[in-house]
C-alpha cells in the first residue's frame, strides 16, 4: 500500500507541478488536461487547458494533483506535505524557493527534534513542512 498526497489547485496545477519538479529535483510522469481526455467533448471550453490530472515522481515517492473543476474547488486547509530531507543546506534551499512568492508560518530553524524545520505556504496554495531531523530521530 502506498499513501500518496494529492493536490487540488484553481487552475495553476501544471505551473505548480512544473516548479515542483524543478525545485524537488523530481520529474512529471504526467500530466493530461481535460480536453486530452476521453470526455474532452463533455468538458466546457474554458476548462479544456486545464490539467485533469498529474502526477510527479520525487525519487520513490508520488505527488498527485489537478485542477478541480470551479464549483468543486477548495482551499487547502487542514493539511501540509511533509518533506523530510538529510542536510540542513537542503533543507534551507528547498524551504527558500517555496516560500518565494508565498507566506512563511514559521521560519525554518534549529528545533529541539530537528537540524532544520519550517512551514510556508507557498504561491499555489500549498502547505508544507520541511524537517531535516537530527541523526538517530
Amino acid at each position: 500500500m502506498q499513501m500518496n498526497p494529492y493536490l487540488s489547485f484553481d487552475g495553476k496545477c501544471e505551473t505548480a507541478f512544473k516548479f515542483y519538479e524543478k525545485v524537488l529535483g523530481g520529474k512529471v510522469l504526467m500530466m493530461m488536461k481535460y480536453g486530452e481526455s476521453p470526455m474532452a467533448a463533455q468538458t466546457p471550453p474554458e476548462s479544456r487547458d486545464k490539467i485533469m490530472h498529474a502526477r510527479l515522481a520525487v525519487g520513490d515517492k508520488l505527488l498527485m494533483g489537478s485542477d478541480a473543476p470551479a464549483q468543486m474547488y477548495e482551499p487547502m486547509n487542514g493539511i501540509q506535505v511533509t518533506l523530510s530531507v538529510d542536510k540542513p543546506a537542503e533543507a534551507d534551499r528547498i524551504f527558500g524557493a517555496l516560500a518565494e512568492n508565498g507566506s512563511v508560518r514559521m521560519p525554518i530553524q534549529e528545533t529541539f527534534w530537528a537540524r532544520r524545520f519550517g512551514m510556508l505556504v507557498d504561491q499555489f496554495g500549498t502547505p508544507w513542512m520541511i524537517n531535516c531531523e537530527r541523526p538517530g530521530q
